[in-house]
C-alpha cells in the first residue's frame, strides 16, 4: 500500500508529562484513507492534524455508523518504541465493521498503516513512568444522503495522544456502582462491537454514578438484569476463593485485548480461570461471606484497575480492605513491564517500531 506523507510546517510543542491526563493533547499528524463501493480503500495519506469536513447528511451524523479502537505505543528503557498486540486491534475493528456494515481493512495493510503512522509520530511517545502514546483508529460512514442502508462511502482515520493515567486514582482502587436501571447492551445487539453508540448509551448511568462518588458503573445483562457483564470502559474479573472468574463473552460484552492477555497470563501461571455467567446474587454472596478476595477492571486505557468498593442498591461492600490485591498487582506489573519492555516478552505480544 502506498501511503503519501505530508509533514506539518508548524510542529507543536510537546506537553510536559506531568500534565498529560488522558486524551487532552494530540500529535502533529493524522492518518486518513477513503472508501467507496466502486474503488474500495484508496488515497491513504498522513497529513497535518486538523479538522475533518463532513457533509450535513453524512451517515455517521444521522445513523451512528461509526467504530473505533484504542491501543498504545510504549517507550522502552532503551529509547525505542513498541506496540502491544496491534494485530488484535485490527481484527477486533474488522469484527466491529462487519456488525455495523462498514468496510473491513486488510490485516497486512492495517499493520503497515499503524507502523508508518507511529514511526512518524514516535517522538511524541513520552518516557516518564506510566505514560504512553494512545492511538485511536476510527472509521465512519459518510454517504451524503439520508436513508438507512449499508454504508457505500467511508473514511478511516488515526489520531494519537500522549497520555498519563486514565483514572485520577492511578493504580489505587476505584469505587464502582452496580447499575440496576439502565443496560449497556443485549445479545444480538452491538455489545461486542466497539462503536460509539454503546458508550453514548452508557453516559446517563455513568453520570448518576459519578454524582454519588463512583468512578464507573458495573453493568448487568440486558435481559434478566441478573448477570455481571463489564465495567464502563473495561472488562471485569473477580477472585472468588481459588477461582478467577470473568463474565463469558455472550455477544453483549466487548472482547477486550487486555482481558485476553490477563487470562493467558493467569492460565500460564497455573491459576484456575473460568469464563462463565456470574450472577449479581452469587457476587453478593461472595461479598457477604468474604470469599470475594479481589476484583479488578482491565482495558487498554487503564491496563488493570483494582476495585476497592462495590455498591449495589445503595449497599456498599469493601473488597480486600479497599487495597489492591496480590493477583491484581501481579497482573498490572506483568503486563506493564512487558508493554514498556522491562521484562522479556515470552508471549510474543510486542511489536517494535523501526
Amino acid at each position: 500500500m502506498e501511503i503519501k506523507i505530508t509533514k506539518t510546517s508548524a510542529p507543536k510543542e510537546k506537553p510536559d508529562s506531568s500534565v498529560l491526563g488522558f486524551g487532552k493533547y494530540f500529535t502533529d499528524h493524522m492518518f486518513m484513507m477513503d472508501y467507496s463501493k466502486d474503488k474500495g480503500w484508496h488515497d491513504a495519506r498522513i497529513i497535518p492534524f486538523g479538522n475533518i469536513s463532513l457533509h450535513p447528511a453524512s451517515t455517521v451524523l444521522h445513523y451512528g455508523s461509526e467504530i473505533f479502537e484504542g491501543l498504545k505505543a510504549y517507550r522502552r528503557a532503551d529509547g525505542k518504541v513498541q506496540l502491544f498486540r496491534p494485530l488484535e486491534n485490527i481484527r477486533r475493528m474488522n469484527n466491529s465493521a462487519e456488525r455495523l456494515c462498514l468496510p473491513q481493512i486488510d490485516e497486512k495493510d492495517g499493520m503497515q498503516i499503524l507502523e508508518t503512522f507511529v514511526s512518524l509520530e514516535q517522538d511524541w511517545t513520552p518516557s516518564a513512568e506510566g505514560t504512553s502514546l494512545y492511538i485511536r483508529p476510527f472509521m465512519y460512514g459518510n454517504d451524503e444522503s439520508l436513508g438507512v442502508h449499508a454504508v457505500h462511502n467511508a473514511a478511516f482515520v488515526i489520531i494519537a495522544s500522549p497520555v498519563g493515567s486514565y483514572y485520577k486514582e492511578g493504580i489505587n482502587p476505584v469505587k464502582i456502582m452496580i447499575e440496576d436501571e439502565d443496560v449497556r447492551a443485549v445479545r444480538g445487539g452491538t455489545g461486542y462491537a466497539k462503536c460509539g453508540g454503546n458508550y453514548a448509551a452508557s453516559n446517563r448511568a455513568g453520570e448518576r454514578a459519578e454524582q454519588k462518588g463512583y468512578s464507573q458503573v458495573l453493568w448487568l445483562d440486558g435481559v434478566e438484569r441478573r448477570y455481571i457483564e463489564e465495567v464502563g470502559a473495561m472488562n471485569v474479573m473477580f477472585k472468588i476463593g481459588s477461582e478467577i472468574v470473568t463474565p463469558k463473552l455472550t455477544g453483549s460484552i466487548l472482547p477486550g485485548i487486555t482481558r485476553k492477555s490477563c487470562i493467558e497470563v493467569l492460565k500460564a501461571e497455573g491459576y484456575t480461570v473460568n469464563e462463565r455467567l456470574l450472577s449479581v446474587d452469587e457476587l453478593g454472596a461472595a461479598l457477604e461471606s468474604g470469599t470475594l478476595e479481589e476484583a479488578w477492571g482491565c482495558g487498554t486505557a487503564a491496563v488493570v484497575s483494582p476495585i476497592g468498593e462495590l455498591c449495589y442498591k445503595d449497599v456498599k461492600y469493601t473488597i480486600n480492605g479497599g487495597k489492591i490485591g496480590k493477583v491484581t498487582q501481579h497482573l498490572y506489573d506483568t503486563l506493564t513491564r512487558i508493554q514498556w519492555g522491562k521484562i522479556e516478552d515470552t508471549y510474543g505480544w510486542t511489536y517494535p517500531i523501526k
